[in-house]
């Protein structure tokens, strides 16, 4: 199929501009392309290099390839980032952008930086799609998996139009320059099922499977929000030992620093004693300890954006570059900067070493690549941000979050593949027309089942919390219990913000099963256009049928003579001897 692209760049010399079309080789005086194909029977591999003979700045680069789309077939859109909406679509249906009547917000509340609406377009026409990195093409049991093997060169957009038969590959790199060898594409297609075409990607990244194990454990975010303190932290700590808990885990999430950014200034009304203090107060009760920040920002409230203005990340007009609405709104550090790097190896050492914790939660990280440099793709940016997080945090964890996926590939140990659960299950009405990394426990849910190939080869897949408290939720026992089927089934970070204390007998039964993690397999997935998901796995021997109804009104499973009904959200689980 590689050997079909037809590859498509636009570019400006000092002089004019140009626009070539080329397939496998192309040379004049400013440029020279090469594309390499090595292909084998289970996959074919594409390496294209361009050359230039002087500099150049790129306006655009696409591949394009003619594929007949059978109706019967599904589209796995992997979404720009964690918090982004990825799910298979069958092939009429369309991808949903942030709404024009939510034009009036969208400036106030900077909804338009958590994605990647500043740099692509959206259609919002039925059977026209785009994702980043990875997409598949499903027909059944067969896989058709097209890939990029790295996006340091540029972030690869894959985009599917199936009523024009056309697969497009743009490279996100306008306005870079180059003037020396640049290879904008490694692609590969593999044909096989889902295990195959996952491994054998993965393989050919020469990212080797994660050997951490499943984690369990407990975050202060989603009860305690910014709200915690010494006091809280203690007791829900002192909560899990005396009820004989059995977690890895203890987390405390965001609330205790000053302000964001301002990592090692500590609220002394909140945490009179230091956080080295919390850290050894978990340690003594047996657990890991883990810590949140999100090392590429500062609010405006911060002493950073105060004092260090030069510190922060501008554009080409010499704007501060703004990366959300969240706290008193927050900006961009420059991660090139020299003195932005010693400060965040400073506050790793300290972090890590001195207070002594043994895994950070790296969130808001999409903020080091919201714009290009000259001579850096927003791709690459990531992937050097994550470059330097590794080498900051050395064997230490890390469970990164708000980031885009390719770039954490083999980098993160643990990594939040879907949006925040909320404390309701899919928000107001009107939130729909908002950005596709809202809030929102519904779509955390698909996230977790459409992301599973993922998990235990990209890194350990980080469903977010499960939740099963009366107070503070308006989730139904419906709800509470398929999130919790569906983060124990797929997750491989099982955490939750309860005060376990509230538990009555059946909540604790109910933890204590969750926080068993058993091994299992999972053989299939298959979801219908009704919002039926059919699960089939394996867990001690046996064999089990799962069918997860995520839609708002009942659906009747029919199969055997049987009829099933299941009512929204609901769960229900069938099972066999293998």
């Amino acid at each position: 199929m590689l050997n079909n692209l037809k590859f498509h760049l636009i570019y400006k010399t000092k002089e004019k501009n140009n626009k070539i079309t080329f397939t496998e080789s192309f040379s004049n005086n400013t440029l020279k392309a090469k594309i390499i194909y090595d292909e084998k029977k289970e996959y074919e591999k594409l390496s294209l290099s361009i050359v230039p003979n002087e500099e150049i700045e790129i306006i655009e680069l696409f591949a394009t390839m003619d594929y007949t789309f059978k109706s019967n077939e599904k589209i796995f859109v992997n979404g720009y980032q964690s918090w982004t909406d990825s799910k298979e679509f069958f092939i009429d249906e369309k991808i949903k952008g942030i709404s024009k009547l939510a034009k009036p917000i969208i400036k106030k509340y900077k909804l338009n930086k958590y994605g990647d609406y500043t740099f692509k377009k959206y259609s919002n026409k039925s059977g026209e799609f785009h994702g980043y990195t990875y997409s598949y093409i499903r027909n059944n049991d067969n896989f058709n998996l097209i890939g990029s093997l790295t996006e340091k060169s540029g972030y690869t957009i894959i985009e599917e139009y199936t009523k024009k038969n056309k697969i497009i590959i743009r490279k996100d790199c306008k306005n870079l320059y180059i003037s020396k060898e640049y290879i904008p594409y490694e692609l590969v297609w593999i044909n096989g099922t889902e295990n195959q075409v996952f491994d054998k990607y993965f393989d050919l990244m020469n990212i080797k499977k994660p050997t951490n194990n499943k984690l369990s454990g407990w975050t202060s975010w989603y009860n305690y929000y910014e709200n915690i303190n010494e006091d809280i932290i203690l007791k829900n700590l002192e909560n899990f030992k005396s009820f004989n808990k059995n977690i890895d885990i203890f987390q405390i999430d965001d609330g205790y620093q000053t302000a964001v950014g301002d990592w090692l200034l500590v609220d002394k009304n909140k945490f009179p004693k230091g956080m080295k203090y919390i850290r050894d107060k978990i340690k003594s009760k047996g657990y890991k300890a883990g810590i949140w920040l999100a090392p590429f920002v500062c609010e405006k409230d911060s002493i950073i954006f105060k004092e260090k203005k030069h510190w922060l990340l501008r554009d080409k007009k010499n704007q501060l570059v703004c990366a959300g609405s969240n706290w008193s709104n927050f900006y961009a550090l420059d991660i090139y900067n020299p003195e932005v790097r010693d400060y965040l190896k400073k506050v790793f050492e300290v972090i890590l070493e001195t207070w002594g914790f043994d895994m950070v939660k790296l969130d808001f990280l999409y903020a080091a690549a919201l714009i290009s440099r000259k001579y850096k793709p927003r791709g690459q940016v990531m992937t050097e941000g994550m470059e330097f997080l590794r080498d900051c945090v050395k064997d230490k964890l890390i469970l990164g979050c708000g980031v885009p996926l390719g770039p954490s590939f083999g980098l993160v140990d643990y990594c939040r593949i879907g949006c925040d659960v909320g404390l309701d299950w899919d928000d107001k009405f009107y939130m729909k027309l908002l950005h596709r990394e809202r809030v929102s426990t519904l779509n955390a849910i698909r996230n977790t089942i459409e992301r599973r190939h993922l998990n235990k080869r990209a890194f350990i897949n980080d469903p977010d919390v499960f939740l099963l408290r009366d107070e503070n939720l308006s989730l139904t026992d419906i709800q509470k219990e398929t999130l919790m089927f569906v983060n124990k089934l797929f997750g491989g970070l099982i955490f939750t913000s309860d005060n376990i204390k509230e538990y009555d007998d059946k909540k604790h039964r109910l933890f204590d099963n969750m926080m068993n993690l058993r091994k299992r397999k999972i053989l299939k997935v298959e979801s219908n256009k009704n919002n039926l998901i059919k699960v089939l796995y394996i867990e001690d021997k046996k064999r089990y049928t799962a069918l997860i109804n995520l839609s708002n009104s009942s659906v009747t499973y029919s199969k055997d003579n049987l009829n099933i009904n299941i009512k929204p959200f609901e769960t229900k689980i069938l099972g066999e001897l293998v």
